[in-house]
């Protein structure tokens, strides 16, 4: 048994009904969004949203049918971002896979991305709570927030932590938070109870970017995109800006300007990844981490199952330590 499966081993059962729910939702005949939807259902990952929900509702009571619409509507809602994303970023592949978009053509993508969004709409309305439904509409809105102020970021000429962290927090930390906070609302848990799975989620979700960010500047192919992604897509990552920073280099200022604006050469770009990895940026990003970790881990409340509050620790350390 991996790590994963050990900390998913006390919501088993849970994980293995969600999973025929959302197999069942991704069914049509239309021809493309049969073709499109059987490609998602062939790429499904290691379910890490899905199993924050069951997790934190486990954590503070039990898992009710409304929690299962809850982990279907976020996880639906997650797979359209993704789809939109790679047409944004017109990226042919999505972690080891061809993206929606290669597999079909953007206006194809797009209209699958908001066929998906749809169906997690109706699974937050088969709640009959407004407050889910209502996280979830904030939660698309969030989403796309973040990706408009990355945008919009190409054109600042300061090199921030703050700004990476705001950005961060909406477009990745914001879905583990919600993940966790309706998971625990769904099952029952007290205004504290949810507001600190909301909490937990959310420094979870950070370091979950994080870890990506490590991986950009440090992994192989093997994570599902080349090394140096994020610089080719003019993103400045965490070890970047800590190299930026600490050094106040003015060549490697100049380069990063270049990066931003998707003016610089692929030579550029391996000079500044370098730069960040020589001026321990990776150090400094694994040190963040921890400290989010840290204070996630702190979070954490004996449950009446102690092999909940076990995984959810499990869930943390896998975060931070996963090697894709």
């Amino acid at each position: 048994m991996n790590k994963l499966q050990q900390i998913q081993a006390p919501i088993a059962s849970e994980m293995a009904r969600y999973g025929e729910l959302f197999e069942a939702t991704l069914q049509h005949d239309n021809p493309l969004l049969h073709i499109a939807l059987e490609h998602l259902l062939q790429r499904i990952g290691k379910q890490m949203r899905p199993t924050m929900v069951f997790l934190a509702a486990r954590a503070v009571g039990e898992v009710t049918p409304e929690v299962y619409h809850v982990a279907l509507a976020l996880e639906l809602l997650h797979t359209a971002s993704l789809i939109h994303d790679d047409v944004v970023d017109e990226s042919g592949m999505r972690r080891g896979h061809k993206s929606v978009n290669a597999l079909l053509d953007n206006q194809a993508a797009v209209l699958v991305g908001d066929y998906v969004l749809g169906r997690a709409l109706q699974h937050a309305a088969q709640t009959n709570d407004t407050r889910v439904v209502a996280t979830v509409a904030e939660l698309g809105q969030t989403l796309a927030d973040g990706e408009l102020l990355q945008m919009h970021n190409a054109d600042n000429t300061e090199v921030s932590e703050v700004i990476y962290y705001e950005i961060i927090r909406k477009k990745t930390a914001s879905l583990f938070s919600a993940c966790a906070k309706l998971g625990a609302l769904k099952a029952g848990g007290s205004e504290a109870d949810v507001e600190r799975m909301r909490q937990f989620g959310q420094l979870t979700g950070m370091c979950f970017q994080l870890r990506d960010d490590i991986f950009d500047l440090t992994a192989s192919d093997e994570v599902g995109k080349p090394v140096g992604n994020d610089l080719r897509e003019g993103k400045l990552t965490l070890p970047v800006i800590y190299a930026l920073k600490h050094t106040g280099d003015e060549e490697m200022y100049r380069i990063a300007r270049l990066v931003r604006t998707g003016e610089a050469s692929q030579e550029e770009q391996d000079t500044l990844a370098r730069f960040a990895i020589e001026q321990g940026g990776i150090e400094y990003a694994r040190w963040s981490m921890n400290e989010l970790r840290m204070m996630a881990i702190g979070l954490i409340y004996e449950s009446a199952d102690p092999a909940i509050a076990e995984a959810l620790r499990g869930y943390v350390d896998f975060v931070v330590e996963r090697n894709m």
